[in-house]
């Protein structure tokens, strides 16, 4: 046998498109090599896979920690492939590690440490998602506040003079930029960086403006920053960031679907509204437990005034038994998940398609972070990062650049 060839035989395999029963993968050298019914190879591996799913390893990108490792606590790169790994174990083969709002300083701490991942595994942690701290304070929700504040003079040209390219999100309110900044903004940011309208106040005409800029110049706001959560609500008269979000022809956003972020019936509204092509989902973790384990991560986190509990499920209807995690004003400051967490729970709690769900986890945020063409779907030529789902929608097993992962 060759163990850099691996054929998995009779799954029920996830190509981007659809769902395809009995197939055959042949992964060779880390690569995908063939996708079809009766592949044979006798160098090859050979996993049978009883009729279970293979999927591409799912794409997560906001996440903030692992099973210990916090980024802002602790911005190197030891804690960056910690948070890769707790995430990587539970399907999410690629991450954006991200960062609660701080000080420029720590910014650039964490755009060195995950250039360094990046270096070494560009496919699993191809950048960073830095949420805040350009913000509305209306908006802030858990975010420190002694933090959140329009950018400084020249602190544009200094996030950006470094590393730039490792900023893949940027998550900023742009109501809060003076025209000048907003200018600066557009040409400062590198063309790798997407920036995602969240923490806002804005009104529905701010808002359009902004996803429409993106659209015109490329410049803009293609992305909104977890759908429903600091951001200005729908109102008959004032349709505010969400009715600019499902109004839109182009603006994509993500959305954390885990129960308490937003409720079933919200999140079947969006997909009815947004369809697969413009929702992705999102962990939102602050710490997760280990795979394989259903207790709650750590109990209690500080880090400055950014003081947070993690508060356990009941399991009642519409309300998954895993937790969250809450600070001391009763806001919700994250999750305690992974994002296979959100895909079983859009399938089983809120209904939704399971072919629309792993689209919503894999293809859709490849393309965010302009990787569509190597990762989120099960096709010749494609970088062999796989999970193995059993009928229960639970992660049985991971393999990534066609190794098994440990």
């Amino acid at each position: 046998m060759d163990s850099h060839q691996l054929l998995f035989k009779n799954a029920t395999v996830f190509t981007g498109g659809s769902l395809q029963p009995n197939t055959d993968v042949l992964v060779n050298e880390g690569l995908i090599s063939a996708v079809g019914q009766g592949l044979v190879n006798n160098s090859a591996t050979v996993i049978d896979f009883g009729g279970d799913y293979l999927i591409p390893g799912l794409i997560d990108l906001q996440l903030y920690g692992g099973v210990q490792e916090f980024l802002n606590e602790n911005p190197t790169p030891e804690a960056v492939r910690h948070i890769w790994l707790s995430h990587a174990r539970r399907g999410s083969t690629t991450i954006l590690p991200t960062m609660h709002s701080t000080s420029l300083e720590e910014m650039q701490r964490a755009m060195a440490a995950v250039k360094v991942v990046r270096d070494e595994q560009p496919l699993q942690v191809p950048g960073i998602h830095l949420e805040g701290p350009y913000f509305n304070p209306i908006k802030r929700g858990a975010h420190r506040a002694a933090f959140v504040r329009p950018p400084a003079e020249g602190e544009l040209e200094a996030l950006f003079s470094t590393n730039a390219d490792v900023i893949s999100i940027l998550t900023l309110a742009p109501e809060i930029l003076s025209s000048a900044q907003r200018e600066a903004l557009y040409r400062l940011k590198h063309p790798r960086t997407r920036l995602s309208l969240g923490h806002s106040n804005a009104t529905y005409a701010e808002a359009m403006q902004a996803f429409d800029e993106a659209d015109v110049t490329g410049a803009g706001f293609p992305l909104a920053t977890h759908l429903y959560n600091a951001m200005r609500g729908f109102e008959s008269r004032e349709p505010g960031i969400v009715g600019a979000i499902f109004d839109h022809a182009t603006a994509i956003t993500s959305m954390v679907a885990d129960g308490y972020h937003c409720d079933p019936a919200a999140i079947r509204l969006a997909h009815r509204v947004l369809g697969p092509d413009r929702l992705f989902l999102i962990s939102d973790a602050l710490f997760v437990p280990p795979a394989g384990v259903t207790t709650g991560p750590r109990a209690r986190f500080a880090l400055g005034e950014f003081v947070v509990q993690y508060l356990r499920g009941t399991g009642e209807p519409g309300q998954p038994a895993y937790g969250r995690y809450g600070n001391d004003e009763g806001k919700l400051a994250g999750t305690a998940i992974s994002l296979s967490d959100c895909l079983q729970f859009c399938v089983k709690t809120v209904g939704l398609p399971l072919l629309d769900v792993l689209r919503m986890t894999t293809e859709i945020p490849a393309k965010q972070i302009g990787l569509s063409h190597e990762i989120g779907k099960i096709d010749v030529g494609y970088t062999a990062n796989l999970v193995r789902l059993n009928s229960p929608l639970s992660v049985q097993s991971v393999w990534v650049n066609g190794k098994p992962l440990v």
